[in-house]
């Protein structure tokens, strides 16, 4: 039946032709233009390269996944909504970034999706790896030629240790891009949220009129969160900021320094939301329920400072250690 209908319809010809004339980093990023629709489509038409294989296959699985959540979340009452605007986010930053790096030729990989994708690509065949093509000589000027030497068992085991360690960064670069694209949707998601919706979180209460059961909602927010809210907005775009910069630029110092100063605004942060205290528990009906909410709320808040405090002074160490280190290098250099 398939052969009929390959047979009756050839869609492997003008496309496959198509397909062909298209540089491999042009097909990656086309792999995750239209989300897993072209990720289905290079799946199934390219036969030979394993790079753009393994592309489209990511693109399916991680866009069908965000597509598959979105679908079964946003059924979800009341916190539905929440939940598709956490995905589309997510599924936004995801989309730029697999485009931009299968552009520059890389074989980014999305924790988990990628290794299956891998799976998928390497079941077909095992083709060459996509090589950036090199830049062209100047003008006037002949590329030498590179001396011909017969690799040894020295060298080629150089080479495997070299492989190793390079994919071993990589590997974990790709979790901090990645878990730093999470933390950007995350801090996009809680910026609307307590902008725009903090009055949902609320006591709710359903009385049935008839056959009509009518939702009551007594949000547990009051106005003083007008005093904190401009402190938790200059803390969320401060960490969206570092991120971003994070995954532009992956340096290992400016790192621990980043990280350091989203953790001097996260702090002051929940202290003053401990000293602010918006919140009005005395909507729940229960007299005691109320008293243990308001005492797990503000015990809650105290382990966050903590748990918080202890990280900034880990990083003040690590940063002291290594501004020590490089010190002493440096004298011993002179």
């Amino acid at each position: 039946m398939l052969w009929r209908f390959k047979k009756k319809f050839p869609i492997n010809t003008t496309m496959q032709k198509a397909l062909n004339r298209l540089e491999p980093n042009v097909a990656g990023l086309l792999c995750y233009l239209g989300v897993w629709i072209t990720g289905i489509i290079f799946l199934v038409l390219e036969k030979k390269n394993n790079w753009v294989r393994f592309h489209a296959a990511q693109s399916l699985i991680v866009f069908g996944f965000l597509l598959l959540a979105n679908i079964f979340l946003g059924w979800i009452p009341i916190i539905g909504t929440a939940f598709s605007v956490i995905i589309g986010i997510t599924g936004f930053i995801l989309w730029i970034v697999l485009m931009v790096k299968a552009y520059n030729g890389e074989r980014y990989r999305v924790v988990i999706a990628g290794d299956i994708a891998e799976g998928i690509a390497s079941s077909i065949g095992k083709t060459e790896e996509y090589q950036k093509p090199p830049p062209p000589p100047e003008s006037g000027a002949t590329p030498p030629k590179p001396p011909e030497t017969k690799p040894n068992a020295a060298t080629n085991l150089d080479k495997k240790i070299g492989s190793k360690i390079e994919n071993y960064f990589e590997r974990k670069r790709a979790g901090r891009i990645t878990g730093s694209a999470f933390v950007i949707a995350w801090s996009i998601v809680l910026l609307v949220f307590f902008n725009f919706f903090n009055e949902y979180i609320a006591y709710y209460n359903a009385d049935t009129v008839g056959n009509t059961v009518i939702w009551t909602r007594a949000p547990f927010f009051t106005n003083d969160i007008s005093l904190w809210l401009p402190i938790l907005n200059t803390t969320l775009a401060i960490t969206i900021l570092g991120h971003v910069i994070l995954i532009v630029l992956d340096r290992y110092m400016l790192r621990r320094i980043i990280r350091f100063v989203i953790d001097v605004f996260g702090l002051s942060t929940v202290i003053t939301l401990l000293s602010v205290f918006p919140f009005d528990f005395s909507v729940i009906p229960n007299s005691t329920i109320a008293a243990g909410v308001e005492a797990g709320v503000i015990v809650i808040l105290i382990c966050i400072a903590v748990g918080i405090g202890i990280s900034l002074l880990v990083r003040i160490i690590k940063i002291l250690v290594e501004m020590a280190r490089g010190t002493q290098q440096h004298k011993a250099n002179m």
